[in-house]
């Protein structure tokens, strides 16, 4: 029986690969084999197929897939631009998420984060990252990829005898080109999980 997570991801990908965009896999940044498409997202290697999307070779209907699908809808053939880094609060219509967001993206992230910076390279290197750019701030940065044309810059203030450490989250500048606000927020958050679960 189809979950509702398995109907949503059959009918993006139905709509994705009935009006196929010219030259798809430079659309998505993905390798094309067949008439599938390969990414890398959330860290893992990712199919993106007519009829499922896998996760590190596994089927995969979890919110995760959902995003995906929502990622080769919205494909579109404007380059990512990275900079200015836009926090969630700064993008358009996103009042009613900002306390969700600061909670299951940034406020997640505050008891690792000595551990994150630890283990920082590992993380780059899996999200195929890097370091974070010189006037971000904090006491260390790195930007991310969950996707191919959305890039995420975490700043870390690490604890000292005044105050508690802190996270935050920022989103390449036009990142709304290519997921829906609500999406977005998500990637976050999954994202953030992801590197809980490489230093824990």
């Amino acid at each position: 029986m189809s979950t509702n997570y398995e109907k949503i991801i059959h009918q993006n990908l139905s709509e994705f690969f009935a009006q196929l965009p010219q030259y798809p896999e430079k659309i998505l940044g993905a390798k094309r084999i067949g008439n599938s498409f390969h990414i890398s997202s959330f860290a893992e290697k990712c199919c993106i197929s007519p009829d499922m999307i896998t996760l590190s070779d596994k089927p995969s209907f979890t919110p995760k897939a959902i995003l995906i699908s929502l990622y080769a809808i919205h494909a579109n053939p404007r380059p990512m631009r990275l900079e200015p880094f836009k926090s969630f609060k700064d993008l358009p219509n996103s009042m009613p998420y900002q306390g969700a967001f600061a909670a299951n993206s940034e406020k997640v992230l505050v008891p690792y984060v000595i551990k994150i910076r630890e283990k920082q390279r590992t993380i780059k290197d899996i999200f195929g990252g890097h370091n974070g750019l010189s006037n971000m701030g904090g006491d260390f940065s790195f930007v991310i990829y969950p996707f191919p044309k959305i890039a995420l810059c975490y700043i870390f203030y690490l604890p000292d005898e005044e105050f508690s450490a802190s996270a935050t989250c920022l989103f390449s500048a036009n990142a709304l080109s290519f997921m829906p606000l609500d999406g977005l927020a998500d990637v976050a958050e999954y994202a953030s999980w992801k590197i809980i679960e490489l230093v824990s």
